[in-house]
């Protein structure tokens, strides 16, 4: 993963992500949609976030610059989440 994608896997939630992802985007332009699902794969908790610049020329500029890749249309980065308490247990539910 890119350096400034690295910030994303240290965000304790979906919230922090959020606002990271928004932050580290905003050099290419602005955040036109995005959409995060809790997602778990192997017992890793994950973030799956789906989003889409203001303009397909600030996508490309962001593609280029962090290395994020085209799925369905839109622009997706997976990032592994390190649960911090029980929010996030409830959002990707029990290990039981």
């Amino acid at each position: 993963m890119n350096n400034e994608l690295d910030k994303l896997q240290h965000c304790p939630d979906l919230a922090s992500l959020r606002f990271t992802l928004h932050r580290v985007c905003s050099r290419f332009g602005s955040v036109a949609q995005l959409k995060i699902l809790p997602a778990s794969c192997a017992g890793k908790q994950q973030a799956l976030c789906f989003f889409r610049m203001a303009s397909a020329e600030e996508e490309q500029q962001l593609m280029s610059g962090l290395g994020v890749r085209r799925f369905g249309g839109e622009l997706v980065v997976v990032v592994d989440m390190k649960p911090s308490g029980p929010a996030m247990a409830d959002l990707f539910g029990s290990a039981a």
